[in-house]
């Protein structure tokens, strides 16, 4: 994992662009793939993300490893961007730096491959790199000397644009050929000659948009160039080198071969292009197609005949050439099946062939081992890294011990991250469930208890989920947590899943009698319409690893419970006390009748309360760990707080009163305020705003009230400018050794501080501790929510005393958490 000044990366949750080529496996054993505007290192045999690179300022198009003709490890790579960019980056003892970084596209640069050249002198090359571009132009950069990329030429498409690249060298030569994938449905071969590419070859045969090329060398010297298509076929071609004195003619000829010369050194060397090969099996687009890589031993180099294509009919299928007949073959077949999304987008080779993995639509990553059972070989679904593909809005750690941790997504969903414990090994995060599947975006989320959270979207509901049997099951023998208490103390009618119907958006639970209808939905008369068309996709089963995708669609929903109307349009913020009895809410709002935050009793699941102050949205609400007090702060740059009624005063829908509120003229911000936050011990509490202020509240020294909105609370710190707006805050559980605060605050830019502030006043009470930033462990947009694990739970048990855990979400679509050092803190 990586670590900076104190600080190292526990987890990060990173879903894949939703590009064909932003997925690449390297010889070095590393995976790299974009995540919105991040690339992510990706580690298969540990199984979690490294670290995360920040370049570009918008989405990352394709990433690829510059492969070394060798078979060595590679230790370069290039990436293309949606922000007109590319960059060339270079791996040098496990840190990664940008070398040089590749402008002149006037659009989003969709594809970028690279390859080394080799020279006369066998032990120098120099790098060839390709790019392009929806601005219709392919771009052709050389790097002869140090670390300069230069355009040498642009090639014009026209009215077409380039769907994929592929790069290599023509048989028996070092000149460089091109191939390009383009949306007229054919095949543009490009050669060098000279100090610039020439069309040499149109291939033809598609007969929808070319998706992907690849070439790849076979054991004869011949060049074999895999391409597919939205034809829903494969076309494997074969170009090879002519003897004798065949006659060439440079005109296109109708013809299953085709032929070009060009010139090598001082003589003319003619090729022919042969369709070697039509694949048919995919049912839908095919997006992707990979060679197996090369295997080098002792100097030799053999090119196992295997193909591996990937297709949005939701399965990637492995072709080889059957060894009697010479007809390809599908070999092998792995996908997923049932669930609600579409298909893979991309697909590569593990270095040694013994693994495969692809990409989906919507970010997550399939991956498969290769297995050899006692009768015949397989594949075996693994473990992979997974998360939000959107951005995150709001986590939640566990209230009883922070044993996981939830998150909420715009990406519609509500996910569960925990650690995989197992035996004398290093616990690593991982996705196990995810509860929540909707139809609107989310923005926020609250856990009432260990097993129950409330959440809300861009809907005016809020929805109460509970955890059902199976998933505390796993929970147990995924993460090792102890449920025998909880068990005993929820209630026997515990649903043992849940299932959502078809055309719904509620999760229904389901009950151990109800299961056996969709076991019994396979026979040949069904007597029902239900049983006809089954809605019940759910199975329960027993994990002790974490689950797959097509497991965490289907099996690990959380049934929705209650459904709590109240609120006039989409719900921004949400929380609940430490105590699980009441839950407040607030909704978006351009009127002081719609800002109004509503209480719930979570006992009854009915509305407690109706508290005004607020003119427009209530961006975030917290009770104090007591739940005797609710801090409220608003886009209108003011707070509120209020306190609950003694019991005897209490009158139903007033529970809670206004004890102290800021206006125009007493509000320290000047912007939104976006974030607040209690200190453990609740003598303080905090807000973080627009304007890049961070200010500490608090009673006022004497305890006296005064006169006017700020009642008995005052202005406690001076005024904390962190250079940009302030968009997250959260105070940490403990105190630091010199009974100081410390804080650990957002930014709009990504970058996460951390401050002590001392309560003894001064101009110096605040003392900047560490920065988290893009450059290293941090964030590259908006951090959107900041959240200490509870100290009750924190770290392994021979960590403990070592660490304090800090969870984050953010616009970057990435949820992390950091190991930060005691030291720094006290």
């Amino acid at each position: 994992m990586a670590a900076h000044g104190g600080v190292e990366t526990c987890f990060i949750s990173a879903a894949c662009n939703r590009s064909p080529f932003s997925l690449s496996w390297g010889r070095n054993g590393l995976i790299l793939y974009g995540s919105g505007n991040l690339v992510a290192v990706y580690q298969p045999k540990s199984g979690s993300v490294l670290e995360t690179l920040s370049q570009h300022t918008a989405k990352v198009t394709c990433v690829r490893w510059i492969p070394k003709g060798n078979g060595e490890p590679s230790d370069e790579f290039v990436v293309g961007s949606a922000d007109k960019s590319a960059s060339l980056w270079r791996r040098k003892d496990s840190k990664f730096e940008v070398v040089s970084v590749l402008r002149g596209h006037s659009a989003a640069v969709t594809i970028t491959e690279a390859m080394y050249v080799p020279t006369s002198n066998k032990d120098e090359f120099w790098t060839l790199l390709v790019t392009s571009s929806v601005d219709s132009t392919v771009r052709i950069w050389e790097r002869r000397q140090g670390n300069e990329v230069t355009c040498q030429q642009t090639v014009c498409c026209g009215n077409s644009f380039a769907l994929d690249l592929a790069l290599s060298t023509l048989p028996t030569t070092s000149v460089p050929i091109l191939a390009c994938g383009w949306d007229d449905d054919r095949i543009h071969l490009w050669v060098r000659q000279g100090e610039a590419f020439r069309e040499v070859a149109t291939l033809k045969g598609h007969e929808d948009w070319v998706r992907g090329v690849e070439f790849t060398a076979n054991d004869e010297g011949d060049l074999l160039l895999a391409s597919c298509g939205q034809d829903c076929f494969i076309r494997v071609w074969k170009i090879t080198l002519q003897h004798g004195e065949e006659q060439v003619t440079e005109d296109e000829i109708k013809v299953k071969e085709k032929s070009f010369s060009i010139q090598h050194g001082d003589k003319s060397q003619s090729y022919a292009v042969v369709l070697e090969a039509v694949l048919a099996g995919h049912e839908n687009w095919i997006y992707g197609v990979h060679w197996q890589p090369a295997v080098f031993n002792d100097g030799s180099r053999h090119q196992p005949l295997s193909l591996l294509s990937a297709s949005m009919d939701k399965t990637m299928i492995l072709w080889k050439p059957d060894p009697t007949s010479g007809i390809w073959l599908d070999q092998d077949r792995v996908g997923e099946v049932g669930g609600n999304t579409l298909g893979f987008l991309g697909c590569q080779f593990s270095p040694d062939g013994q693994s495969i993995i692809a990409h989906g639509f919507q970010g997550a990553l399939h991956l498969w081992h290769h297995a050899d059972l006692t009768q015949q070989a397989s594949w075996e679904p693994g473990v992979t890294v997974g998360g939000h593909f959107d951005g995150v809005e709001d986590i939640a750690w566990d209230p009883a011990g922070g044993e996981f941790l939830l998150s909420v997504s715009l990406d519609r969903t509500t996910r569960l991250f925990a650690p995989w414990r197992r035996e004398g090994l290093k616990p690593h995060w991982y996705e196990l469930g995810r509860p929540q599947i909707h139809g609107y975006a989310i923005n926020c989320l609250a856990m009432v208890s260990r097993y129950q959270f409330v959440s809300g979207g861009d809907e005016k509901v809020l929805r109460v989920f509970d955890a059902p049997k199976n998933f505390l099951q796993n929970l147990k023998n995924v993460a090792r947590v102890d449920i025998s208490k909880d068990m005993v103390e929820r209630v026997s009618n515990v649903p043992e899943g849940a299932s959502v119907p078809a055309l719904g958006l509620s999760n229904k639970a389901l009950y151990e009698g109800e299961l056996s209808v969709a076991e019994d939905a396979d026979r040949e008369i069904p007597s029902s319409f239900s049983e006809q068309y089954p809605q019940m996709y759910y199975k329960p089963s027993e994990l002790h690893r974490p689950p797959t995708e097509e497991h965490l669609l289907q099996n690990t929903l959380w049934p929705e419970t209650q459904k709590l109307y109240g609120h006039g349009y989409e719900l921004f913020c949400v929380a609940c006390n430490r105590q699980g009895t009441l839950v407040a809410s607030a909704c978006k709002a351009s009127k002081s009748e719609h800002a109004a935050i509503l209480l719930w009793d979570t006992s009854s699941w009915r509305q407690v309360g109706h508290l005004e102050n607020h003119s427009l949205t209530v961006t975030q609400l917290r009770f104090s760990h007591s739940g005797d007090m609710l801090l409220s702060v608003s886009r209108d740059r003011t707070w509120a707080l209020f306190r609950r009624k003694p019991a005897e005063q209490a009158d139903g829908e007033d529970s809670f009163v206004r004890i102290a509120y800021t206006d125009k003229k007493t509000s320290v911000h000047t912007r939104i305020i976006w974030g607040c936050s209690w200190s453990h011990d609740d003598n303080y509490f905090v807000t973080a705003s627009r304007d890049k202020k961070v200010v500490v509240w608090g009673r006022r020294p004497d305890h006296s009230p005064a006169e006017g909105c700020l009642g008995e609370f005052c202005a406690r710190s001076t005024t904390l400018d962190v250079g940009e707006a302030a968009t997250a805050v959260d105070f940490a559980p403990v105190l630091t050794g010199s009974k100081r605060y410390c804080l650990a605050i957002g930014k709009e830019s990504g970058t996460v501080v951390l401050y002590c502030w001392s309560p003894a006043g001064g101009k110096e009470d605040w003392t900047l501790q560490t920065t988290i930033d893009r450059s290293n462990l941090g964030h590259c947009l908006a951090v959107r929510r900041l959240a200490w694990r509870p100290t009750t739970g924190n770290t392994e048990s021979e960590e403990r005393n070592k660490y304090l855990q800090l969870a984050s979400c953010g616009d970057d679509f990435t949820v992390r958490i950091f190991n930060i050092s005691v030291d720094i803190v006290t």
